[in-house]
C-alpha cells in the first residue's frame, strides 16, 4: 500500500518522475547508494521525530548527521526519533521505504539545506527497494517542504 501511495501522490503532481525498483533491499544509505550506482551523500534520507507534540520529518543528504543545537534552534524543542514501530504508524512507509511522499496522513516536511549541494538526489519510495530521482527544490516543492540548517557540516563536500 506504501508504494501505491506514493505513486498516486506522484501520478498527480509529477507524473513525468519513475519510481524505481531494485531486486535487493535498499533500505539503508549503504545499500541505496550502491543500488543506484551514487555517492552515500547523494541518497535523500527522511527522519521521523518527534518536537513536543508534533511529528515531523526531515529529508537529508545520506551521509547527514542532525546537529542536536541547530535542530532544537529551528525546531523550537528538543528532537526525539521515533521508535520503529511507530515510524510506519505515523508514515503509512516501512522503516526503509520511509519518504515525504504519500503519507499515511499529512505532517510537517522539511529539508535540510545539505540537499542543494546535488541537482539529483534519490529518496526512498513507500518500499525498501523502491526510490527516485528528483531535484532536491522539486521534492520540496512537491511536499510542500521547509528549507532548514539542522545537519552538521559533512566531513568532506
Amino acid at each position: 500500500m506504501s508504494l501505491e501511495s506514493v505513486r498516486a501522490q506522484l501520478s498527480k503532481a509529477a507524473p513525468d518522475l519513475i519510481i524505481l525498483t531494485t531486486e535487493d533491499s535498499s533500505a539503508t544509505v549503504s545499500e541505496a547508494a550502491q543500488a543506484h550506482g551514487v555517492a552515500q551523500a547523494q541518497i535523500a534520507k527522511t527522519l521521523s521525530f518527534r518536537v513536543k507534540d508534533e511529528v515531523c520529518l526531515l529529508v537529508a543528504r545520506g551521509d547527514a548527521r542532525l546537529d542536536n543545537k541547530k535542530a532544537k534552534a529551528a525546531f523550537g524543542g528538543k528532537v526525539k526519533m521515533l521508535g520503529l514501530e511507530e515510524v510506519e504508524e505515523v508514515t503509512g512507509h516501512p522503516v526503509g521505504g520511509v519518504c515525504p511522499f504519500g503519507l499515511a496522513r499529512p505532517l510537517k516536511i522539511y529539508c535540510d539545506v545539505s540537499l542543494q549541494a546535488f541537482d539529483e538526489v534519490i529518496p526512498a519510495a513507500g518500499a525498501i527497494n523502491a526510490a527516485l530521482r528528483i531535484s532536491p527544490l522539486q521534492m520540496a516543492e512537491i511536499t510542500s517542504a521547509t528549507w532548514v540548517d539542522v545537519c552538521q557540516e559533512p566531513a568532506s563536500a
